[in-house]
């Protein structure tokens, strides 16, 4: 499955918020990626967290962001999760808002066929 997170930061409100997306349709093999990339994701879900909360779990590593960041609505697998604690860890560097996109597609995770 490809799925596509979009991470906000808003200093006015305190808040960060967290989109998941994903491709909910087939997609043929040998389609080209920036094909893939045009394709219509669909809203999976969406949290809005606390700005002191997160940096509170910031400020106690990366491991306890992630756990701050799953939730009953937004649970995403280990790799995908530390991914998005290492973005927000540098949204919150920042002194402005801002937000990022992350891309993943499952098929990345699979081991590679030896030859």
């Amino acid at each position: 499955m490809r799925q596509k997170f979009i991470i906000s930061r808003n200093i006015d409100k305190n808040n960060l918020k967290i989109s998941e997306y994903a491709i909910l349709t087939r997609i043929p093999k040998n389609t080209a990626a920036l094909v893939q990339q045009k394709e219509q994701y669909s809203l999976l879900g969406q949290e809005t967290y606390d700005g002191e909360m997160v940096e509170t779990s910031i400020d106690r590593g990366k491991r306890a962001l992630v756990a701050t960041l799953r939730t009953n609505n937004l649970f995403p697998i280990q790799p995908y999760a530390n991914k998005i604690a290492e973005s927000v860890m540098a949204l919150y560097k920042s002194a402005d808002d801002d937000s990022t996109e992350l891309f993943f597609d499952d098929v990345d995770l699979l081991p590679m066929p030896e030859e």
